[in-house]
Parts: C-alpha cells; sequence; structure tokens
C-alpha cells in the first residue's frame, strides 16, 4: 500500500510518498480500507517536530472507509462496515489498523467523505462548546477564525445552545460563510483591533469565553475581550506557539483562567467517544450541522494540502483521497 510519511521533521518538503507492507491487525484491531483522510493543523504540528513522533511517521489522525478485515476477538465490527475514526495516527495511506473500540459507524447518509470531514473538528467544537466552557443561552462568545472546518461547525453547536456569536474573520468571502453559519456579528481583524471592537459591541461587559485556535498572534487581545473571571481556551496555534507568560497577570487582568484542552482527553473512554461522535455525524445526517467540503487532493498531493492549510486562506475542510 501506498502512505505519506515524515523521515525527519520539517518543511512540508519533507512529506514523502512510501510504498509499506499492508498492515495486519492486532488483537483488538480492525483493518480498515481508507477512502478519505482529513487534513488537521495537528498534522503539520507532527510534521514540523512541535508534537514529538517517532520516526518514520505516518501522519493523518482522521479518516473514514470500510473495514476490510477484523482481529478473531473483535466482534463489534465486520469486514465491510463503514466506520470513522480520529486521533489515531496513520490515515494518511490507503488502508491503516485501529482499535475497533476508537471506531464509530457512520450512519446511512452520510458518506466517508462527510464522516472523515466531521470527525476532528466537529468533536473538538462539541467538547469546546458543551464541556470545556458549557455555553448557556445568552452567552456572548467570541470564535477566532469562524470561516475555518471547526469555526463553522463550532458557529452552528453555539447558536444551537443560545448564545450571541461573535467571530473574527480576514475577507468578506470568510465573513459571508461565518454569517451563514449564524455568526451574529464579525469582526476583520486585519482592519481593527479586534479586542477594542469586542468592548464596544458588549457595552464594556467583555465575555465570559474567548475560544482561540490562532494563539501567538491573538493570545494578548484574546486576554483583554474577557469579562473578570473569564476562560481563555487555547486550543490551537495556526500562528504559532504562545510565547511563555507570566500568571500573575491573570489576576490583574480580573482573575482569569486559561485552559488549553485537546480531544484526547474529552473521548477518553469509549463511551464518551461514542456520544460526541453520534452528536456530530447524526446532526450531519439530518441537516441540523451543514459542513463544508472545502477541497478534496489525492493522497500525492498531501504537500499540497499543507500548503494550503498553513496559507489560513481556506475556509471549510481539506481531505485527502488515497
Amino acid at each position: 500500500m501506498q502512505a505519506i510519511q515524515i523521515l525527519t521533521t520539517g518543511s512540508v518538503d519533507v512529506l514523502t510518498l512510501r510504498d509499506l507492507p499492508t498492515p495486519t491487525p492486532g488483537p483488538g484491531e480492525a483493518l480498515i480500507r481508507i477512502e478519505a483522510s482529513g487534513v488537521n493543523f495537528i498534522d503539520t504540528y507532527f510534521r514540523e517536530g512541535r508534537y514529538p513522533a517517532k520516526l518514520p511517521y505516518t501522519l493523518g489522525q482522521e479518516a473514514a472507509g470500510t473495514v476490510v478485515a477484523v482481529a478473531p476477538d473483535v466482534t463489534v465490527f465486520k469486514p465491510g462496515d463503514h466506520v470513522a475514526w480520529c486521533g489515531i495516527p496513520g490515515t494518511y495511506a490507503q488502508l491503516a489498523v485501529a482499535p475497533a473500540e476508537r471506531l464509530v459507524p457512520i450512519p446511512k447518509g452520510v458518506t466517508s467523505q462527510q464522516a472523515a470531514g466531521a470527525l476532528i473538528q466537529g468533536i473538538t467544537a462539541h467538547y469546546l462548546t458543551h464541556s470545556t466552557y458549557a455555553i448557556e443561552r445568552g452567552d456572548e462568545i467570541l470564535i477566532h477564525a469562524g470561516a475555518g472546518g471547526t469555526g463553522l461547525l463550532f458557529i452552528q453547536m453555539a447558536k444551537a445552545l443560545g448564545a450571541r456569536v461573535i467571530t473574527t474573520d480576514s475577507t468578506e468571502e470568510k465573513a459571508a460563510l461565518a454569517r451563514t453559519a449564524g455568526a451574529d456579528e464579525i469582526i476583520f481583524y486585519t482592519k481593527e483591533d479586534f479586542a477594542t471592537r469586542v468592548q464596544q459591541l458588549t457595552n464594556g461587559r467583555g465575555l465570559p469565553v474567548v475560544y482561540d485556535s490562532v494563539g501567538k498572534t491573538t493570545f494578548e487581545q484574546s486576554l483583554q475581550c474577557l469579562r473578570p473571571r473569564g476562560l481563555m481556551v487555547l486550543f490551537g496555534g495556526s500562528s504559532g506557539a504562545v510565547p511563555p507568560f507570566d500568571l500573575i497577570r491573570l489576576s490583574t487582568m480580573g482573575s482569569l483562567y486559561v485552559t488549553r484542552p485537546t480531544m484526547k482527553d474529552y473521548v477518553a473512554t469509549p463511551a464518551d467517544l461514542e456520544a460526541r461522535a453520534k452528536y456530530v455525524l447524526d446532526g450531519v445526517a439530518n441537516g441540523t450541522l451543514k459542513l463544508r467540503l472545502e477541497h478534496i487532493y489525492p493522497l500525492t498531493d498531501a504537500a499540497h494540502a499543507h500548503r494550503d492549510l498553513e496559507s489560513r486562506k481556506t475556509a471549510g475542510k481539506l481531505l485527502l483521497i488515497p
């Protein structure tokens, strides 16, 4: 089979198409023929070396496809089942093995491309809106990068919970997508100070929570958007890592909170994974969650996909097709 691996860390030039042996499912595992693999910022972090990995390393942590074979002890899934999974490395490939307990069934009416496009970003939006900070009706919140794949799902979930949603975007085209998803206010961060604008939009109240996936270039201003005892949720770093931060500043700015959540801790049990995935995939199936598949690339164009993702000019989900 073919797969995209890194033999060393670095720029997109380190992405290498390799011929590898077909994997064999071990105890508790299934072998899946991948029909679509999601492209996510976490993939670029492993490629750059920001997150450590044992080399050579097959990129990708999100996919959907058809079960080819299962280990003798696996009874929940069988060959021919359509499944999706995330958080397990090795999905930039034609075939992959994954623990059966980390697979979720794809409901009728949802394609493999939709499932691969919705799982990580949908689950991320779900745990952030329902658990990291449980949004309540009437909450005013800020979501950075509202037109991104996560952002568009995020807006829809936050609106369903009754929030007033403020987002930042860079262009009118992206703003239009965020508005269609339900955003109440758009701030063009390239043209105005978003912290000042947030204070204007809230009549100086500030926000109970800011959801920031951008990191380095937005962190300081994001803190300035919060009301006393507000929560800063830093769940990504598309602009780079946040520099070292003196925690005493949290007290001087109003006893603020900062958290750096990661998905694995919110789907740590099969029950948690199943519940969050069901919410997302059922939402796609019944139309309550609108999914935007921005670009679809052949597996051999993984470098192109990474360049597009890192340019921050895309809106919606990027997929690789083996």
